[in-house]
């Protein structure tokens, strides 16, 4: 799968969380991403946000961080 399309996913859970506020949408992110993707996904989309980013909303960016280093 392109980072394109997993950025672009990863964005579209980033907007269903971000009516939730900060303290819940981040962890909310994570977790979806945690319990969804397949570790394949998750590596790719890792190996992405290890090249800065680009493209990710602000709240996928720190979701995916804190995931990252769970």
């Amino acid at each position: 799968m392109s980072p394109d399309r997993l950025i672009y996913m990863a964005n579209q859970i980033g907007k269903f969380f971000q009516n939730q506020g900060h303290d819940r949408a981040v962890p909310g992110i994570a977790e979806h991403i945690k319990k969804f993707w397949d570790p394949r996904m998750r590596k790719a989309i890792f190996a992405h946000l290890d090249t800065g980013g680009a493209g990710l909303d602000p709240y996928v960016h720190e979701a995916l961080e804190k995931l990252k280093k769970a």
